[in-house]
């Protein structure tokens, strides 16, 4: 099927007024006249940006990862309809009985993209390999990893990234082994020192799992896993919702590591009105726009989030003050690049068409995944 798409399109090589051709799920031409990117919508044109691509993906529309079944389907949908176009299923720290049943569901997904859904690359396997000392609102299931454990769960359902904790015995000697298998190390959950932060990077440790949170902060004398990735690293995960890290440090990240993209970290309660929900074993109730833990004694501890990718998005450019393609480069082709998805994240001949058509005030308009129209509510 054969379609063309008009407007103001974010293109590799900046911004072009003219008409994006689809055809059998592939861009199969860009053509048009550069304008200044600041230009763009303008008299009420539309803007064609790259799809959104999310590598840290909870929940959504009232379903968790982690029931396994039909769960990731409606996440996938969910997801879709505010413009991510590809995404990680992501995993909580749970018994491996639980974690193997998830990715067994998870399995079939990833290798067949459903209708009206976003494209499940694969799976984040975020914990269980994690330092028990700084779970987050993760559960209290963490035990150290071993390499044919990782293996066997990668049977189950592709990892393409998994996030532990280096300080712990034993994870350091991992990562080498775990990047030469194609999936990339993220540290995160982790009490570690800065030097166990540089050490983890030196042995193949790809970047950063929602960097500031749930790792040791920033302190002049001892700059622990923050200042290890605002020092050295070249990617990291950041979640833009504006109550899990302040502008202020998102402006610090933006200058130091060229690769930062943003996620979600999103629960069952993205899409969905107030109320709780499950993430993973935890009841998380969704008030105010932030997800917190509903009881136990870590209550009211941020617990992922509601946020979507369109409304990064909006955040980046409405409240840091990014310009639109270097927003754009943030949602979805600095995460492209990170995983080695030369054909995502960008709208250029060949590339899948995955794309997201917005108006200028940066409300969804259309969406396009592997060419397929999805249903959005458009708001009015």
């Amino acid at each position: 099927m054969k379609r063309r798409l008009e407007g103001d399109i974010l293109t590799p090589q900046g911004v072009v007024s003219g008409c994006l051709d689809i055809e059998r799920g592939r861009i199969a031409n860009v053509s048009g006249t550069p304008i200044d990117p600041a230009r763009a919508g303008e008299n009420g044109r539309a803007m064609l940006l790259p799809g959104f691509i999310d590598t840290h993906v909870h929940g959504g529309g009232g379903r968790d990862t982690m029931e396994g079944g039909d769960a990731i389907a409606t996440i996938a949908r969910r997801h879709a309809r505010h413009g991510t176009t590809s995404l990680l299923a992501t995993t909580m720290t749970a018994p491996l009985r639980d974690i193997e049943a998830a990715l067994k569901a998870l399995g079939p997904v990833c290798r067949e993209r459903g209708a009206q859904s976003a494209r499940v690359l694969g799976v984040h396997l975020e914990g269980p390999y994690i330092n028990p000392g700084r779970l987050g609102a993760q559960p209290a299931h963490a035990i150290p990893a071993t390499l044919a454990e990782v293996q066997r769960l990668n049977e189950f359902a592709p990892i393409k990234v998994l996030t532990l904790a280096p300080e712990m015995p034993g994870h350091l000697a991992l990562i080498g082994p775990l990047r030469d298998a194609g999936i990339r190390v993220q540290i995160g959950h982790s009490n570690g020192s800065y030097a166990d932060g540089v050490a983890a990077l030196q042995a193949g440790a790809s970047g950063f799992t929602h960097l500031f949170n749930a790792m040791s902060a920033l302190h002049h004398r001892e700059p622990g896993m923050v200042g290890a990735a605002l020092a050295h690293a070249e990617y990291a995960e950041l979640i833009p919702d504006l109550l899990h890290v302040h502008p202020g440090a998102i402006r610090a990240a933006l200058r130091c590591i060229p690769g930062l993209f943003c996620v979600t970290d999103s629960t069952a309660a993205a899409g969905m009105p107030d109320g709780e929900y499950r993430l993973g074993e935890h009841t998380v109730h969704k008030c105010l726009g932030g997800v917190r833990l509903a009881d136990g004694p870590h209550a009211g501890t941020l617990a992922g989030s509601a946020l979507t990718m369109d409304q990064a998005l909006r955040n980046l450019v409405h409240v840091l003050g990014l310009s639109l393609p270097e927003a754009s480069r943030r949602v979805s082709t600095a995460a492209a690049d990170y995983l080695g998805l030369p054909d995502r994240g960008r709208l250029s001949e060949g590339a899948w068409a995955d794309v997201v058509v917005m108006d200028a005030g940066l409300t969804l308009r259309q969406v396009f995944v592997e060419g397929e129209e999805i249903d959005v509510v458009v708001d009015a």
